[in-house]
C-alpha cells in the first residue's frame, strides 16, 4: 500500500480495501536517498494498525538494490542501502523486510550467491541486535535474477554466518514463471514438495499471492490479477486451503487500479476469499 501523506495512510488504505495485513515501502522504492523517518511516523504508524486490527506488517525493500552484483561499488552501495532498509523497518515496528536476493549480471550465478552471502553477512555485522528478518523473495528468474530457484534461497540461508536472521517470502506468480507447475493437485505436491525439501516450510514467514501474465517457465516477472492470468484460480484455492499454511500472512502485490468503481485489491481480496473452504 502507498504510504504517500504518512506510513499510517497505508494502513488506513489496508483496512478500507478489508485487508487483514499490509506490505509497504518505507521509502520511494526507485530512490537510493531516503527521507528520514521520525517517531511520529511510528507512533502514528503503531496506533493505525491497532486501531484497525490490522496484523503482520512488512516492508518491501528498494528495487534498487542489488547484492549479488560483480560491480564492487554498487554492491557496497546495496549493503548501506539494505542497511537503511532494515533500520526503517525496524523503526516502524515491522518483523520482516522482503528483498529479491539479486542479479549477477556478467559474473556467474555461483559468484552472485556467494556475493549475496558476503552482503547479508556484512548487513547484518553492520545491524547488531535488530530484531527485523530478511525475507528473500523468489524470482521469475528474468534475466540474471537470482532466487528463481528454491534451491538458490536454500543455499544462501545455509550459508549466512547468522541463519535466524533469513527466511522467505514466496511469490505465486514468480514461482509460476519460474517453471514449478501449480495447476492440478499433482502439480502443487510436486511443487510444494520441493520447497519443503530444498528451503523448509517452517523458513516461508510470508506469501505474496499473484497471477500470472506470461506461462509456466516463461521466466517473465508480469504479474496479474488473481484469476485472471496463466494460472487460474485453483493453484490459490490449494494453497489457502493448505493447513500448513494457515498462519503465514499473504500479501497481494497486483496493479493498484479500478474496474466498474472498485478498487482492483478489493475484487481481488473478494475472489481469494470465495476459495477458502468454510
Amino acid at each position: 500500500m502507498s504510504i504517500a501523506g504518512g506510513y499510517y495512510k497505508a494502513v488506513e488504505i489496508a483496512a478500507a480495501c478489508s485487508c487483514d495485513c499490509v506490505q509497504i515501502f518505507t521509502k520511494n522504492n526507485n530512490q537510493w536517498r531516503a527521507k528520514p523517518m521520525t517517531p511520529e511516523d511510528a507512533t502514528l504508524f503503531s496506533a493505525a494498525l491497532e486501531k484497525h486490527n490490522i496484523q503482520a506488517p512488512i516492508s518491501h525493500v528498494s528495487y534498487l538494490i542489488n547484492l549479488g552484483t560483480p560491480d564492487l561499488e554498487l554492491w557496497k552501495k546495496s549493503v548501506d542501502a539494505m542497511v537503511v532498509e532494515l533500520q526503517r523497518a525496524e523503526h516502524l515496528g515491522l518483523g520482516y523486510a522482503v528483498t529479491h536476493p539479486g542479479a549477477f549480471t556478467c559474473s556467474s550465478e555461483e559468484a552472485g550467491l556467494k556475493a549475496i552471502v558476503r552482503a547479508l553477512d556484512e548487513v547484518h555485522k553492520q545491524t547488531p541486535g535488530l530484531k527485523v528478518v530478511t525475507l528473500l523473495e523468489n524470482t521469475a528468474g528474468q534475466g540474471s535474477c537470482l532466487g528463481w530457484r528454491f534451491e538458490h534461497l536454500s543455499a544462501i540461508m545455509d550459508k549466512v554466518k547468522d541463519p535466524k536472521r533469513v527466511a522467505v517470502c514466496i511469490d505465486t506468480c514468480h514461482t509460476f514463471a519460474a517453471g514449478y507447475p501449480l495447476e492440478t493437485e499433482a502439480d502443487y505436491k510436486k511443487t510444494i514438495g520441493e520447497l519443503k525439501k530444498t528451503v523448509g516450510l517452517d523458513k516461508v514467514r510470508a506469501v505474496h499471492l499473484n497471477d500470472s501474465k506470461q506461462s509456466l517457465g516463461s521466466r517473465v516477472d508480469r504479474h496479474a490479477h488473481i484469476g485472471r492470468g496463466q494460472m487460474g484460480l485453483e493453484p490459490f484455492r490449494r494453497l489457502l486451503n493448505d493447513s500448513r499454511f494457515a498462519k503465514v500472512p499473504m500479501y497481494i502485490e497486483t496493479n493498484k487500479e479500478q474496474e466498474n468503481g472498485e478498487e482492483m485489491d478489493v475484487a481481488n481480496l473478494r475472489v481469494l476469499r470465495s476459495l477458502i473452504e468454510k
